[in-house]
């Protein structure tokens, strides 16, 4: 567990991040990067929006039941209704039924939303903001009242600006926070109105900026600047439209540049960065600050002859300390640190400078050079890693598989076979089965194979299946990537396949998923 500060970081990236054209998560992703987050030390992990949709539902249900050591899973809703009583409100009672110990609500601060949109008097508004906080505390809940287009109200109307932020502290919400809404606010200003919220409220503030200005970390570190006690963003910066603040960029801006006790360990920062990337099958930014790949790349011949002599030369901070390293475009640099902090995650112990580290290192750097990313796919890196030191034990001796796909010309039935040839020892088997598609006909017929010696592989599931085109620009030939997410009904893991052929690419991150969990139970 981190220590405590009185300086607090939220995180969005499952709500208001989803949000963000292109980005989704299942289920099991959202509990995945929940606990990542949590690991990594988060206060706050806003899970979504109960009863918006199946899968937030799921989602809280399914983190209701689960251990977090940092991180208070909050949920997100809005303000009653206008003109109903707030008991008789669904939205806000399935606030409460999600079972989580924070909650977050979103009320109009704007009186042209509060008549135009809204269509309630401004009076009403400070009501719906008021009932909601203080039935919410009634039941227990730590409450943040996020006030929607604060900044552009208060261009138009200070007073009653500050008025609806006022109910929500004397209803008894325990923080407000200030939202750059429509992110088209400069620094100047954010930092301006951010100090006079505070002095009205004499308590400090949170802050939640989007980047539709290409200010949303600005935007936060100006509100910090004048006493704001939280930040809110997501990682990566996803979110509705440009996105929103960039939780990568604004830690380490934080914590080293501006030497706030975040009590963060940031070395972990850029693997974080990708994992969620990962998830949200979407591709890394290599020019994100702090944690993208050309982040503390240097290739212009005068730069090189610098950096290799003073690093700090053309580098403002030490890669080390959020988990990058420095690229000479002529040469790799080494990297075992991150072969060693990965290994040391999982249990295996290695030792700096062995010839196994080594071995590791330039695999590893081989498969990336062909499409692999490892970050969402511990499995298959444990098992790289178990292989090169002899402790690796294969479930089967692949012989042969085939899938086949059938339908006909006016599509009234269609058929998706999939046979599989392995041994298992001096025994051969030799399965057909029939799927919804080719990996699920691959699945049933290797399940079907191995049932017999391994009757546990009936408690593993796939939860969740990407596709990533890797060379775009090759068209039908582009390599695929595989992302598998597999559970046990306890824990989940990613493994990953890299091919010219998606079959192929579907067959190694599944086969890898299977004999992670069996051949740890194996032991």
């Amino acid at each position: 567990m981190k220590p405590k500060s009185a300086f607090t970081l939220y995180d969005t990236t499952l709500r208001d991040g989803t949000q963000g054209t292109g980005i989704s998560f299942s289920v099991l992703d959202k509990i995945r990067v929940a606990e990542k987050l949590d690991a990594f030390g988060f206060d706050y992990i806003e899970g979504g929006w109960p009863g918006s949709n199946p899968k937030d539902a799921a989602f809280f249900a399914e983190a209701a039941q689960r251990t977090w050591v940092n991180a208070k899973i909050t949920a997100f809703g809005m303000t009653r209704r206008g003109k109903m009583r707030v008991e008789e409100d669904p939205q806000v009672q399935m606030l409460l039924d999600a079972q989580t110990p924070a909650v977050t609500i979103v009320g109009k601060t704007w009186p042209l939303h509060v008549i135009e949109v809204f269509q309630v008097s401004l009076e009403e508004n400070l009501l719906m903001i008021a009932d909601t906080v203080a039935h919410l505390k009634a039941h227990g809940r730590e409450v943040l009242y996020d006030a929607e287009h604060f900044f552009d109200s208060y261009r138009e109307d200070p007073a009653y600006s500050l008025a609806t932020i006022e109910a929500a502290k004397e209803a008894g919400a325990d923080l407000v926070v200030l939202c750059d809404t429509n992110g088209g606010s400069l620094p100047e200003f954010i930092q301006e109105v951010t100090k006079a919220a505070i002095e009205a409220l004499g308590r400090p503030v949170g802050i939640h900026t989007h980047n539709d200005g290409g200010f949303g970390v600005a935007n936060a570190v100006a509100a910090v600047r004048a006493g704001a006690s939280q930040v809110q963003g997501t990682i990566n910066g996803y979110g509705e439209r440009v996105g929103n603040c960039d939780l990568t960029t604004i830690m380490p801006t934080l914590q080293l540049k501006m030497g706030m006790p975040l009590g963060l360990d940031l070395t972990g920062l850029r693997e974080l960065s990708n994992f969620v990337d990962e998830l949200a099958n979407v591709p890394h930014n290599i020019r994100a600050p702090y944690v993208g790949q050309a982040a503390f790349t240097h290739k212009g011949g005068l730069h090189v002859h610098a950096v290799q002599k003073l690093a700090r030369t053309y580098e403002h901070i030490d890669p080390a300390l959020v988990g990058n390293e420095r690229v000479i475009s002529i040469s790799d640099m080494s990297g075992q640190s991150n072969v060693l902090a990965r290994a040391a995650a999982l249990g295996l112990e290695l030792r700096k400078g062995s010839p196994e580290v080594n071995e590791i290192l330039a695999e590893v750097k081989r498969l990336e050079s062909v499409g692999y990313e490892f970050e969402a796919a511990e499995a298959s890196f444990e098992l790289l890693v178990r292989q090169f030191l002899g402790r690796r034990q294969p479930l089967f001796h692949l012989e042969e598989y085939h899938c086949s796909y059938r339908r006909n010309g006016t599509g009234e039935w269609s058929k998706c076979e999939a046979t599989v040839r392995i041994r298992l020892g001096d025994q051969q088997q030799y399965t057909v089965e029939e799927g919804d598609g080719p990996v699920n006909a691959l699945d049933a017929a290797l399940r079907k194979a191995l049932r017999g010696t391994y009757p546990q592989i009936d408690s593993i599931q796939l939860a969740d299946y990407k596709v990533r085109i890797i060379n775009g620009q090759a068209g039908t030939a582009a390599r695929t990537r595989v992302l598998i997410t597999s559970t046990d009904g306890h824990d989940s893991w990613g493994t990953v396949g890299v091919s010219d052929n998606i079959i192929e690419a579907s067959w190694l991150a599944l086969v890898d998923g299977l004999e992670y969990r069996i051949g740890r139970g194996r032991g």
